[in-house]
Order: structure tokens, then sequence, then C-alpha cells
């Protein structure tokens, strides 16, 4: 068994269509998605929001 893990840089509230054509171009079975959740505002620090910048898919070949 091989794993791949690609990282793919996404604005969820408008890469949808990204996301699934990323997925779709796939070879093997996505086995997980990881999302980095960024803290860069003082509302995010606290917790009362979150930014999701870039997306860990882990890929089984």
């Amino acid at each position: 068994m091989e794993y791949r893990v690609h990282k793919l840089e996404i604005n969820m509230v408008s890469d949808q269509t990204k996301l699934e054509e990323f997925l779709n171009s796939l070879q093997g079975e996505v086995i997980s998605i990881i999302p980095n959740i960024a803290k860069t505002s003082l509302f995010q620090i606290y917790g009362a929001t979150r930014k999701i910048n870039f997306l860990f898919i882990v890929e089984k070949r």
C-alpha cells in the first residue's frame, strides 16, 4: 500500500467546485480530509469565528 498526502489551498466559501474537481481527479481512494484552522483575528483567537485556509487530503493508492 502506498499513501500520498496532498495540500489543497482553499477558500471554504467559494471553492466548492475546485474541491470537487480535485477529488474527482485523484486515482486512489480518499482516506481522510484534514482541515487546517487558522486563527488570524482577535475574534478567531477567542473562538468566535474560524477560517480554514487549506486541506490535507490523504489518498491510498
